[in-house]
């Protein structure tokens, strides 16, 4: 059996930041999750990778914010799994453009839509005289501290409230 090697690789950003990490297909992917960001928060600011697995094999960036794109470039570059895509975003959450993102003709799955610290699980091989990776998984924040209790129901229940989401 050929070499494999593992790494793990954390998504640098700051923590008010989230973040949509899926796998595609298709060079038109960078434009039209563009366009699906639009269509759905007109008014978020975003930045999206997708690095290409064949042909130039470039990272393709697209966005309405250049801090927000050059942070999808950064972390792309780190994880360099063909195929992927970053979204990271403000003024917008995934729930807001999520079912857009998975409408995508060319997605196939999301990863993790999230702001919480989180670690990519790669894994790199050889393909012929190339190198490739892929995307394993992802671990997405912490463990359980327990089970929630009433308190925590009532906190759950206003906060949901507070900002908008629930009457």
């Amino acid at each position: 059996m050929d070499e494999i090697k593992f790494k793990l690789v954390a998504i640098e950003k700051s923590d008010e930041i989230n973040f949509i990490l899926g796998q595609t297909h298709f060079i038109k992917t960078v434009e039209d999750l563009y366009e699906a960001m639009k269509n759905a928060v007109p008014n978020g600011k975003f930045g999206i990778a997708f690095c290409e697995a064949s042909g130039a094999c470039k990272i393709r960036i697209e966005g309405n914010d250049e801090a927000l794109k050059e942070l999808a470039e950064k972390n792309a570059m780190n994880i360099g799994a063909g195929h992927t895509f970053l979204i990271f975003m403000k003024d917008c959450y995934p729930l807001n453009v999520l079912n857009s993102i998975k409408n995508v003709p060319e997605v196939c799955s999301i990863f993790c839509a999230t702001a919480n610290p989180t670690n990519v699980i790669v894994a790199e091989s050889r393909v012929g005289s190339e190198i490739g990776r892929g995307i394993l998984g992802v671990i997405d924040g912490f463990i359980p501290k327990g089970v929630e209790n009433k308190e925590d129901f009532i906190w759950r229940k206003k906060l949901l409230r507070d900002i908008g989401y629930k009457l």
